[in-house]
Formats: C-alpha cells, structure tokens, sequence
C-alpha cells in the first residue's frame, strides 16, 4: 500500500466509475479516512451503474458514497468521456480540490485527468505505468494520455515504472512511485470476508471460472462463438462458471449463440474472492 507524504488540509477529489475502480478506492479511501488533515470527495460517473455492478460494491466494502452521482452510461466513447469531463469540471470548479485522484483505464479515469489537468489540478494516478502496447484497445490509449498529464504517478510495479522511464516520464516534472499493487492490498484484506454465492450447481469436484466482456470479444459474432463453442467443450469435462456481463448476456440473444455452462448474474467483490480461492482455472480477458 503506497503512502505518500502531503501538507495538511489536502482536499482530494476521486473519480471513479466502473467495478475495478470501486475495489480500488476501497483501499486507499480507508487509509485516507485514518490521515488526519485530508479530506476526500468521491464522483461516481456511473459508468457501471446497475446494482450488481456498482451499488453491491458500496454495500459490501465499506466504500465511503459518492458524493456526487454523475450517471452516465451507455453511450459511445466520445459521447461518454465528453459528458463525463463537463460535469466533473463544474464539480471542481465549484468544490476546488488540490488534487484529483483516478484509478485505471476507463473513460471515467480519462476525464476527470483531463477536467482537472486543464483547471491546472494537480492529478493522482493510481495503477500509472500500465501498458499492453495495444493501441487498438481503448485502455491503452486511456491509461497513456492520464499518465501524460498526471502530477503524481503511482506505480504498482517496477515494470510500470520502468515503462514511465522508457517513455520520458523522467523529463514530465512528474513524481513516479513504485507504491505496490492496490487489488493485491483489497485481495489480502477481503479474503476473511469473503462469501460463497449462489450458483446451484455441485462445484465440489472443480471448476473453471470465466468471465467475458472486452467488445473486442462480445461484439463480434465470430469471436463470441468461438469462445462459447470452447467453453462448452471445456464444460463437459470440468464445470466453468460464468458470472456474466450484461453486455455479453446480451450478445448472446442477440447472435443466438448456445451457452451450456453456468451462467450467474454479476457478483460483488467477496463472492469473487470466494470463487477465485476455489476456482481450478481462471479463463478470462479482463486485465483487472
């Protein structure tokens, strides 16, 4: 868990907005709350915003609530990081933090880097120094422009770091530190309260669990059939559980495909943890 040293009365202004963004925050809010002199705003753009995919992770860990509910979701790129980096502008303009912190990769994290960068509002990076050297993927293009305008650069790996280094971060007036992994501190703290979900199958001799929502995948029709025809083969020999986006659920009517394995709605972070500890196989193409 990273510490960095800061003056007194910091008022810090977090934006997150999608289900890895929650775990994160989770860990660092809490040793925010235990820093006597700063205090800590929280937008949530409402990126994720259906129950199981937002709400539950409030409730489950202990997650101070936003303070500001931006929802805004279910639109184009452009049209969502636009919406996003408008709103949190005037929010900042009116609450004046000294820093903005993001977390990630999402549109989310790219406009509030942006809103503040262009207020000349300090900005804090949490995962800074990521890369998958794909330009194609819309992360990748996020997570490279928040780190080009960020102040403070927190790195969980020295790989991130030696990518910042690589890429003339040296020369950016930018602070880069290695502060360990954020989803490495939750998984060590969330383990002894994890929780078994509801899944109505015998697990009890193995499984595989999977999950799938990269548009790359379950936007094309091929793709999305390929990786279920695997599946189901992989299913008949050992059980795979699927908590399921709702984006690909809805792919799935949408191209009709078969799915024989065992399909379960979102979960929350400590039945996550639950599955993961249990699993015999992860099969999966999140990055988080």
């Amino acid at each position: 868990m990273f510490f960095v040293k800061m003056e007194l009365n910091l008022k810090i202004l977090t934006v997150v907005g999608a289900r890895p963004q929650f775990v994160k925050s989770a860990v660092v809010s809490r040793q925010i709350g235990k820093t006597e002199g700063i205090e800590e705003r929280i937008i949530h753009t409402g990126q994720h915003f259906d129950a199981n995919m937002s709400e539950i992770f409030f409730e489950q860990m202990d997650i101070p609530r936003p303070d500001f509910q931006l929802e805004v979701s279910g639109l184009s790129h452009g049209a969502m990081t636009g919406r996003m980096l408008e709103q949190i502008e005037a929010i900042l303009l009116e609450q004046k933090p000294n820093m903005v912190m993001v977390y990630g990769d999402t549109n989310s994290t790219l406009a509030g880097a942006l809103a503040a960068s262009k207020l000349h509002i300090p900005v804090a990076h949490v995962e800074a120094g990521l890369r998958s050297f794909n330009m194609k993927m819309p992360e990748e293009i996020n997570r490279i422009l928040t780190d080009r305008v960020s102040r403070l650069l927190l790195c969980p790996t020295e790989t991130a770091v030696a990518n910042l280094d690589r890429e003339g971060f040296g020369s950016f007036g930018a602070r880069v530190v290695n502060c360990g992994d954020v989803m490495q501190d939750a998984a060590l703290y969330y383990t002894a309260k994890e929780q078994p979900p509801v899944i109505g199958a015998d697990l009890s001799g193995g499984f595989v669990l999977s999950t799938i929502h990269r548009a790359e995948n379950t936007d094309s029709p091929e793709s999305l059939t390929q990786i279920f025809d695997a599946l189901n083969q992989i299913h008949s020999e050992l059980p795979v559980v699927l908590p399921i986006h709702p984006r690909t659920r809805a792919k799935l009517d949408q191209f009709n495909i078969d799915s024989r394995v065992h399909l379960i709605d979102p979960v929350g972070y400590l039945e996550m943890i639950y599955l993961l500890r249990r699993c015999n196989i992860v099969m999966t193409d999140s990055g988080g």
